[in-house]
């Protein structure tokens, strides 16, 4: 009897996350775990090798066609097939279902919820609110969820257009600095309220107050870039107990 042979270029893969690249009229597919790419582009994930089933690059992953090598020297410049991957890895697109994309975006948006909630409060009352009511006013907003940007920073840039339709404020940092008194309008600036001011014999002035947590890694640029000066974090956050409610 004849012995079937499985073609040299042919690789089953199972139970695999794909990312899909259109390249030179060609299309390129590498085979990933699933839930590792996103962590990779977010940089939470830096072994490649926890991210890549195979350092191989396919046409077809799901028939195991793997991609010849005249075909990546074109679309890639190289016949390196780890190279190929990682350019597919940062720049393909993720293929997942649309059960799967809808769950992964509900638990971004909730996310992106919380961290803002964490970060922020009712300038008036200096109360947190609670994650569902950011939720609504980003519902209010048509907010829509970026699948490639980090929850953190979208929460960032959501804050100032959440404060079209609702008080609400990053919660302040209460900070003590000693240091020379030429960067005493340079941090009146960046403070909110301003708690005490006064000049040391040698000509140094400590000052304490509150200011936007934005602010601290200016603040602590400006300091250590003068001798004899000191940066005091008193209050990470100002915040009430209690929620505030929002009318």
């Amino acid at each position: 009897m004849a012995m079937i042979k499985t073609p040299t270029n042919q690789q089953r893969m199972t139970n695999v996350a794909i990312v899909r690249m259109k390249k030179c009229g060609q299309r390129f597919e590498i085979a990933c775990y699933k839930n590792k790419v996103v962590s990779y582009r977010q940089k939470v994930e830096t072994d490649i090798d926890e991210v890549l089933q195979t350092p191989m690059v396919f046409t077809n992953v799901s028939k195991g066609q793997t991609a010849k090598k005249e075909d990546l020297i074109k679309a890639f410049g190289t016949e390196d097939h780890m190279k190929a991957c990682l350019e597919i890895l940062s720049k393909g697109e993720l293929q997942i279902s649309e059960k799967e994309r809808s769950h992964q975006l509900e638990g971004t948006y909730k996310e992106i919820a919380t961290i803002i909630a964490d970060k922020c409060v009712n300038p008036e009352t200096k109360r947190p609110y609670s994650v569902g009511m950011i939720e609504k006013c980003m519902k209010q907003l048509h907010f829509s969820v970026k699948p490639n940007r980090n929850s953190k920073q979208q929460a960032i840039e959501l804050i100032p257009q959440l404060k079209t339709v609702m008080p609400i404020d990053r919660a302040q940092m209460k900070l003590r600095v000693v240091t020379h008194k030429k960067h005493k309008q340079k941090l009146k600036e960046l403070a909110t309220s301003l708690e005490s001011d006064t000049i040391a014999e040698d000509g140094h002035i400590e000052m304490v107050f509150m200011t936007d947590p934005g602010n601290y890694r200016i603040i602590d640029q400006l300091v250590n870039s003068t001798p004899k000066s000191q940066l005091h974090v008193l209050l990470l956050q100002e915040m009430e107990d209690g929620e505030a409610s929002l009318e």
